[in-house]
């Protein structure tokens, strides 16, 4: 199939009444490959990633430049070009973070990290802040969504590669949520770090920017507006999606508990859904929405929705909305079903309205607008 020329469109897709709000569904552009990341730049543009490797500045009905100066990475099965985020100073540092997939040894990559100052189009003054050392073969489970925290640190989610075992040993980062300084040092309360300076026997060999693990594949990180604290979910297998709140140090489990079934013959994996010294999701979800991208909803253009969570799904192809009670999801809306394809990313725009990218060939990104 041909890739689909680009077009800025303002193109009314759906007028929808949800359970609480009357919204219009705008697709504002189309004919991206795969787009996968998104952020807002301070002059209302749009910086979009394609996992088959290009970033884009799309100036709304204007102009769409090509970023240049991005490293080498592997575009093939799930690896790309994937997350973007910008500096909390970018306006005075022109900081611009992205996660991709990076070539090692053999035809093999991992998941890596990296920064560069944007001016105009171009990258420049690269810097790579993390690269998993333990390269492979495989094309799955990259994670890479990429957070600010409040601490102002960055954190980072990567997947276990399809190596289920990789997410329980600390010697190594992949299947895990990793925490560092933006300009890649290893912050000193980092939780195994921590440990080691206090002299506990065991801990030598872990990676010390491991902030959680027993993580299968997070694709969704977002922090609480009232709490900071960082909420992940994260791919189960044949079932088993899961939201979780990130605790320094903590064990989310994978693959010794899930909810989760294999994909071939439908049998448990591991010892069962419970085990001491392993969290429990806050919500899962079986069969699997096949869960992407995550916001809370911050603005003031859907008042209703004030504080609610947005959650993209790939294989449910669609966007989930969950109330909250403090940690607890107290209702679930599933809105447009089957109507613009699978969600990749889900962000809260600085208007206050709701952007989404598709995960398509032909992807496109959508804007849902309030109608009063």
């Amino acid at each position: 199939m041909l890739q689909s020329a680009f077009s800025f469109e303002n193109t009314p897709i759906a007028e929808i009444s949800s359970r609480l709000e009357r919204f219009r569904v705008i697709r504002i552009a189309s004919g991206l490959e795969y787009p996968w990341g998104l952020a807002f730049l301070p002059d209302g543009s749009l910086l979009v990633t394609e996992r088959v490797g290009r970033m884009w500045i799309l100036r709304e009905g204007r102009t769409r430049q090509l970023v240049v100066g991005l490293p080498s990475m592997v575009t093939s099965g799930q690896g790309g070009l994937l997350d973007v985020a910008l500096d909390p100073a970018f306006s005075t540092n022109r900081w611009v973070y992205f996660s991709y997939a990076a070539p090692g040894p053999r035809g093999t990559s991992g998941t890596a990290v990296a920064r560069a100052r944007l001016e105009g189009n171009q990258l420049w003054d690269l810097q790579v802040l993390y690269d998993m050392k333990q390269k492979t073969s495989s094309g799955l489970h990259f994670g890479s969504r990429i957070v600010f925290g409040r601490d102002g640190m960055l954190y980072i989610s990567t997947g276990e590669r399809g190596e289920r075992n990789r997410a329980q040993d600390l010697s190594d980062t992949a299947g895990k949520v990793l925490r560092i300084h933006p300009d890649g040092r290893i912050p000193q309360d980092n939780p195994w770090v921590s440990q080691r300076n206090r002299g506990i026997t065991g801990v030598g060999v872990v990676a010390p920017e491991i902030y959680t693990y027993g993580n299968r594949n997070i694709q969704g990180m977002a922090v609480h507006p009232d709490t900071g604290k960082i909420w992940v979910h994260e791919h189960g297998p044949r079932g088993g999606d899961e939201i979780n709140v990130l605790i320094p140090g903590a064990n989310y489990g994978w693959p010794i508990i899930t909810y989760g079934r294999e994909y071939s013959g439908n049998t448990p994996i591991g010892e069962g859904t419970h085990k001491e010294g392993m969290e429990q999701p806050l919500l899962q979800w079986t069969p699997s929405i096949a869960p992407s991208g995550m916001t809370f909803y911050t603005g003031d253009r859907f008042s209703k929705w004030k504080g609610n969570l947005f959650v993209g799904a790939l294989v449910g192809q669609h966007l989930r909305r969950l109330v909250l009670n403090g940690e607890q999801v107290v209702e679930e809306e599933i809105l447009l079903y089957q109507q613009i394809g699978r969600i990749r990313d889900v962000r809260t725009g600085p208007d206050g309205l709701l952007y989404i990218l598709t995960d398509e060939r032909n992807g496109g990104v959508f804007r849902l607008e309030p109608v009063y």
